[in-house]
């Protein structure tokens, strides 16, 4: 069974493949500065009914050599049938786009690391005919986050960090630094990275744990950060689309300009105005106006 951790445990690669160079670095082979990344298709299946698909392939263009294929597996616990399927994968990708291969496992506990790192053999009677050499990352092998600087500084590599120690006694120091981080960020960037961990996370006690951490660190009016933004934006969206029910139940005519307008606005005290508005007017022209003046006029008379 796919879980939200399994998706946010190798997502995040295509989605931020700056953690590409740390991870790499922590098994000590040179990452290039300089790559080209971009996702290609997961699809491996030669034959119907028996379906394959990795979990994410990336291709990537160093600016000072080939390039080469990086194949990134999530893997929660030992799965025997593994063994034989990732050699297929690398032979697969192989001679499907003619380039050199390297499989990726990140795994999130000592047990699941161990077995992954193989070998794995496939011969008989003494001979060796294929050998399969994962490199395999695990809690062990990445950082603990907890520093709220070095958090801001590498947000993705954090998100990382709490992703593969998710079940760890660190977890708690690693979500209270990100929370921190995230207070001071962009918006845009520090919502990527809360709904992200968010998905990924789940229903878990970690999951559980960084929703407390971020309505706590957002909780007072005024700050411009996530969980404010995310609540004006949804106020924003339900304003509007009252205006638009209502005129329609009205029978003004709302062109699609007119009714984009309406749904991409976030300003509240203007959505509110236009609401005020419904009731009165006849036409967009004067929804839109400084003054509904005439409108207005008849609604008091």
């Amino acid at each position: 069974m796919v879980t939200s951790a399994h998706e946010g445990m190798h997502r995040i690669f295509q989605e931020r493949p700056e953690i590409l160079s740390p991870v790499f670095g922590v098994l000590g082979i040179a990452f290039p500065e300089k790559a080209a990344v971009y996702a290609i298709g997961t699809d491996v299946t030669e034959a119907r009914p028996l379906v394959r698909h990795i979990d994410t392939v990336l291709r990537i263009g160093p600016s000072d050599g080939e390039d080469f294929l990086l194949a990134v597996e999530a893997q929660e616990r030992r799965d025997t049938k593994k063994e034989s399927s990732w050699p297929y994968y690398i032979s697969y990708l192989q001679a499907k786009y003619g380039l050199p291969v390297l499989l990726l496992v990140v795994c999130r506990d000592r047990a699941t690391t161990k077995w992954a790192t193989g070998p794995f053999s496939c011969g008989t009677r003494g001979w060796t005919a294929q050998m399969t050499y994962p490199l395999v990352v695990g809690p062990d092998d990445l950082p603990v986050i907890t520093d709220p600087r070095t958090a801001a500084e590498k947000p993705a590599m954090a998100v990382f960090s709490a992703l593969a120690h998710a079940n760890s006694p660190h977890i708690d120091a690693i979500l209270d630094a990100l929370g921190r981080a995230l207070a001071g960020m962009d918006w845009n960037a520090a919502s990527y990275f809360f709904q992200f961990l968010d998905s990924a996370l789940g229903d878990t006690p970690a999951g559980d744990k960084w929703r407390d951490i971020v309505t706590f660190v957002n909780y007072f009016p005024g700050r411009g950060t996530v969980m404010e933004k995310a609540y004006l934006e949804g106020e924003a969206k339900g304003e509007a689309k009252a205006i638009l029910r209502f005129l329609e139940a009205r029978g003004v005519s709302v062109p699609q300009e007119a009714r984009d307008r309406i749904a991409d606005c976030t300003d509240l005290d203007l959505l509110n105005r236009w609401l005020d508005r419904t009731p009165h007017v006849e036409s967009v022209a004067e929804l839109f106006a400084e003054d509904a003046g005439p409108a207005e006029d008849r609604a008091e008379t």
